[in-house]
């Protein structure tokens, strides 16, 4: 691709690299800082009668977290396959880095949130005794004693947010079809992460740190990859 890079103008760069990380930051400070997190989580654990009644709903595990995990594989599966396609058939040469793109940067998300969950200790909200657990809250700074943990970030919700890419993918094949790819991303993202709090699995800040991962490394890999080359003299 050649051109101007759209999110290099200055007003593009506040909206996607600086109000995300600000949203962000104040989030999480509410969420953390704040006792945001156990404020929600307590709603929850009381509207579900003072236990994690939909822990193991047909719905909230069977559907919504294993079925919509298949699913997600099947569609990542999908992408890789036609962008082996274009690999084969000349026609499809303009979608080739825009697959490779999405292909990588689910990969590249997810594999970061599991990474990252790997060395937390934090707990889930069902594992906590304030909710019929047995472990002690631990905040983001002291979530990294001898734990079960390995509850943040939240896992299933990159599954959801990893589609966020959809907004690069679509602005390098079909700007004008950009937002629709935001759309997915954020639905898929909510809804998963919705799911997994519903059922004790997560906390609100857990889900809101895994949708900046996804997006920062969706953006990252679109410079990197799709950006338009600078034609002229542009810098």
């Amino acid at each position: 691709m050649s051109g101007p890079d759209p999110l290099s103008m200055p007003s593009q760069k506040l909206v996607w690299w600086w109000m995300p990380l600000a949203a962000f930051v104040v989030s999480e400070s509410l969420l953390l800082g704040l006792g945001g997190d156990l404020w929600l989580a307590d709603r929850i654990y009381a509207l579900e009668g003072g236990r994690w009644l939909l822990q193991s709903h047909w719905l909230t595990e069977s559907v919504l977290h294993t079925g919509a995990r298949n699913a997600v594989a099947l569609a990542w599966m999908g992408v890789v396959l036609a962008w082996l396609a274009s690999l084969l058939r000349p026609q499809w040469q303009r979608w080739r880095k825009p697959l490779g793109y999405l292909a990588l940067v689910t990969l590249v998300s997810t594999g970061t949130v599991s990474l990252l969950k790997s060395f937390s200790a934090l707990d889930c909200p069902w594992d906590l005794a304030r909710y019929g657990g047995s472990q002690a809250y631990a905040g983001l700074l002291q979530g990294y004693a001898d734990s079960p943990g390995r509850c943040f970030p939240a896992g299933h919700a990159s599954a959801g947010y990893t589609w966020l890419a959809l907004y690069f993918f679509l602005l390098a094949v079909k700007p004008a079809w950009r937002r629709y790819g935001l759309v997915i991303g954020l639905g898929l993202g909510l809804l998963f992460g919705i799911d997994q709090q519903l059922r004790g699995a997560h906390f609100l800040s857990h889900d809101l740190f895994t949708a900046m991962i996804c997006w920062a490394c969706a953006l990252g890999l679109y410079r990197v990859m799709l950006r338009p080359r600078q034609t002229g003299g542009a810098a």
